[in-house]
């Protein structure tokens, strides 16, 4: 058998994991559906694949998502003023249909829109995918048939998103295609899907990912350069991966990747920039002067001390901690006994903007979803967390009911949406923290425990480190021989030891 040292970890394709022997959530859920899959299974010869189940799961939960905006689409966005919030059905997309000038024909970025909002406030890829939606919107009928139908046209071009992610997810991992049935199945996910715009940029981001899992820098690169010009966060998955290069000595492929990602993003932008630089910076400067909002920490901070905190303090302290966490990841990563797998800490720093963030609308959970199924594989841990987000969303749209509803106060009370809050930084905060104890504990790790190594990163699977710090640093060679670990991957087996299990932690 090739030792750890000459194989590297995919090379023989060994059998996918199967999620219902190795996790006893999947196990017992499997029950719905039959029962784990037995030993004399015959793997391979239906037509029903991991991936394309998880495609159609997917869809058939974005689909359920779309029922469950059904009061709203039926009257909630256009008559009461709490509905929409007793209903939690809330979306951006039909009252922004008038509100941004796409009712009036007017060109994102260039035409100048009445009221507060100058100009449209989001990056320029998610502008033109309103736009396109626009243009597949009838303009005859009333103001809420077309409001109607361009969020069923949103919805739709969404959905497409939704499958793209979960194919991507599946097939990440090469061995691994049923975690993509973690982001089929999240709640959070079905409920948030079709609030805004976000499913766009997340798309990109999972496609990104799963090019870089198949070591094309390139791809990788340009993708989410794409993904950075539909929503900022994406971008922030260059910090990490260049601590990652760092550690590995990957320098040109990395470079690569931040060339074509520049490369994209200036295609994407410069054009508005250059001929609308007023109605281009309006994301820029939107997200800057935005005062503290729903669901951060500092509101919760200003809510319980009954202070007031500036937009502008704002920033400068969600910056301060968001640097320390830059450079605690940094640390992690360089002192870890192996080399972190990218998606670990792709969801932490992700995570960490989210956490230190001036603001947490409820759909901003999209962004994590598909890096938790990448990072941490478990359904324990995956549902706890979900039922944080689940908690949180349904607590902000009660608290808005509380307070849209005069006094009849119908809904969460302050003390109520506070709790919600906690709950949502409480589950992140948890699942942050498995994932933490997973880099320092890889025999922990579900995927290193199968046999892996990194199987999102690409180029970076398997191979000798050139750098590290503490107790990891160690003369050139195999990322396997690290001290630590009792995986012994590359090999598709794992060694036996004493914590083997993953019971409670």
């Amino acid at each position: 058998m090739p030792s750890a040292e000459t194989t590297r970890a995919g090379v023989h394709e060994p059998d996918p994991v199967r999620p219902t022997k190795e996790d006893e959530v999947a196990a017992k859920g499997s029950e719905l559906i039959g029962g784990p899959l037995g030993r004399r299974a015959l793997l391979g010869t239906s037509w029903w694949t991991p991936v394309r189940v998880v495609a159609l799961v997917a869809i058939g939960m974005f689909a359920l998502g779309m029922v469950q905006k059904l009061p709203c689409y039926d009257g909630g966005w256009f008559f009461g003023a709490s509905t929409q919030y007793t209903h939690a059905c809330y979306s951006d997309i039909p009252h922004l249909y008038q509100g941004r000038g796409f009712a009036d024909g007017l060109v994102p970025y260039f035409d100048r829109l009445s009221g507060d909002m100058e100009y449209l406030e989001y990056p320029v890829l998610t502008g033109v995918f309103m736009e396109v939606a626009s243009w597949l919107t009838p303009g005859s009928g009333t103001i809420q048939t077309q409001e109607q139908v361009y969020w069923m046209v949103n919805a739709g071009m969404l959905m497409v998103c939704a499958a793209v992610i979960a194919v991507c997810v599946a097939r990440t991992h090469r061995r691994r295609p049923w975690d993509g049935l973690l982001v089929a199945l999240a709640p959070a996910f079905a409920l948030t899907a079709t609030i805004n715009w976000d499913l766009l940029a997340v798309a990109l981001t999972a496609a990104a990912m799963l090019m870089w899992s198949r070591g094309r820098s390139l791809a990788f690169g340009v993708l989410l350069g794409l993904a950075t010009a539909a929503k900022f966060y994406p971008f922030l998955l260059l910090g990490p991966l260049l601590v990652l290069c760092w550690r590995a000595g990957k320098w040109r492929e990395f470079g690569t990747a931040l060339l074509g990602a520049m490369g994209s993003w200036l295609v994407v932008n410069l054009p508005v920039m250059l001929l609308a630089p007023e109605g281009w910076a309006k994301f820029y400067s939107f997200s800057r002067e935005r005062g503290v909002d729903f669901g951060s920490i500092w509101l919760l901070y200003t809510q319980r001390a009954n202070t007031q905190i500036t937009g502008e303090q704002a920033n400068t302290y969600a910056m301060i901690l968001m640097l320390l966490v830059c450079a605690g990841i940094v640390a992690i990563t360089l002192t870890a006994p192996r080399r972190p797998r990218f998606a670990q800490l792709a969801f932490l720093i992700i995570a960490a903007f989210i956490l230190t963030n001036k603001v947490y609308s409820p759909q901003y959970v999209l962004w994590l979803v598909p890096l938790a199924a990448l990072a941490r594989p478990r359904w324990r841990d995956f549902l706890i967390w979900q039922a944080c987000e689940v908690g949180y969303f349904l607590g902000i749209w009660m608290y808005l009911a509380y307070t849209t509803s005069g006094e009849a106060h119908k809904g969460l009370p302050t003390e109520g949406y506070q709790l919600a809050i906690v709950a949502h930084l409480l589950g992140t905060l948890y699942l942050c923290a498995v994932v933490v104890r997973d880099i320092f504990m890889p025999e922990r790790d579900v995927v290193r425990r199968s046999g892996d190594d990194d199987p999102s990163g690409g180029v970076l699977d398997g191979v000798p480190d050139v750098f590290a710090l503490g107790t990891a640093a160690r003369p050139a060679g195999p990322a396997a021989q690290l001290q630590g670990p009792l995986v012994k991957w590359g090999t598709g087996t794992a060694k036996p030891g004493p914590v083997a299990g993953d019971g409670p932690s």
